[in-house]
């Protein structure tokens, strides 16, 4: 099922043009544990509801953004571009 993503630099696109990098969550410090780093990888929240997301816009701009998707309903309500 495919549904739409509006790109801050291009407009609302089939969210084909795009490429997920998965939900947002906040990456360990170098210091810590190997529980914490494991669980960074491989635990992910699976949120039945509105989740932030990392989408690369593969066949548009090349940017990375953010978009808060519903993964019940796919609809995306929110988007904005990752800044440096």
């Amino acid at each position: 099922m495919s549904f739409l993503i509006d790109c801050p630099n291009c407009g609302v696109r089939d969210a084909y043009e795009f490429r997920s990098g998965g939900e947002v969550t906040s990456r360990p410090e170098k210091s810590d544990d190997r529980g914490l780093w494991a669980k960074y990888y491989y635990f992910k929240n699976n949120v039945a509801g509105k989740q932030d997301e990392w989408w690369y816009h593969a066949t548009g701009c090349r940017n990375w953004l953010i978009a808060t998707r519903d993964t019940l309903t796919n609809k995306v309500s929110n988007t904005r571009l990752v800044e440096d």
